[in-house]
């Protein structure tokens, strides 16, 4: 792969400056039994950039008393008021925004625990609802021929949004990990597009024997890796360590941690 093959190929990184806002929920729609799309509204909308289908907000919810206790965003990082308590967060992929709507969706994973899970199973319109960023993106090159997507449930917005964005010349190839079948979406893309279930309840492989076996496509291929972050890590170095992927043309990042005491 040689340096005419990288400026072809080649990446952008945008900033954004970091703006919160505070939004409310307009409706509230089951993708799946454990997934829900959250679509928020609010003045505080305008002017929201999201330039990356994997582009991530980070969302602060409502504290017990009901109230929302965002950090100031400063150039030394965030601050939190004194005093109260400060709102917890969590990081999610901005699914959809509508700007002429007014609407910015946001697919919530159910998993009966922590304080996205459990905000987003008990949300109704008119909840409150803090959004910071997105802080920056990635914007991977659109001249790839193949593109292959590799991820569990909490990759499932950003791959749907990548899928939605491809063009009719692009091919794609998901490998998405889910609990069961009944957790199967279904995606609309200009592209070609083969989709692999691979069902954790069921008798399927798992996802990294999936994609070892996966031979690799002919052509000029971007590996879009995001799933716990020690399988995520793993995945990285079997595609650039022993399959002899350009490191440039993959992005492996955990979305979350398994806790040291499970197994």
């Amino acid at each position: 792969m040689g340096e005419e093959s990288v400026a072809l190929h080649a990446s952008t990184r945008v900033r954004h400056p970091i703006r919160m806002r505070r939004l409310t929920v307009k409706r509230v729609k089951r993708l799946t039994p454990h997934m829900l799309r959250i679509t928020l509204e609010g003045a505080d909308l305008a002017g929201f950039v999201s330039a990356a289908p994997d582009d991530h907000v980070k969302l602060f919810f409502p504290v017990a008393d009901g109230s929302l206790n965002p950090p100031v965003f400063t150039p030394d990082g965030p601050v939190y008021p004194e005093g109260v308590e400060p709102s917890p967060s969590r990081d999610y992929t901005p699914r959809r925004y509508h700007e002429a709507a007014g609407e910015l969706d946001i697919d919530f994973v159910l998993h009966g625990e922590g304080p996205a899970s459990s905000w987003a199973e008990q949300a109704k319109p008119g909840d409150l609802l803090g959004v910071g960023g997105p802080r920056g993106s990635l914007i991977v090159a659109s001249d790839f021929d193949t593109y292959v997507m590799v991820g569990d449930e909490t990759a499932l917005p950003a791959i749907g949004r990548w899928l939605e964005t491809l063009p009719a010349s692009a091919q794609a190839i998901v490998l998405a990990e889910i609990a069961d079948a009944a957790e199967r979406q279904t995606f609309t893309s200009a592209a070609s597009v083969e989709t692999m279930w691979i069902d954790r309840s069921g008798a399927s492989a798992s996802i990294e024997a999936v994609l070892h076996a996966l031979p690799t496509p002919a052509g000029d291929t971007f590996w879009w890796v995001a799933t716990e972050s020690k399988r995520a890590r793993a995945l990285r170095q079997h595609l650039v360590e022993e399959r002899g992927v350009d490191k440039d043309w993959v992005k492996a990042t955990g979305y979350w941690k398994l806790d040291s005491s499970e197994d």
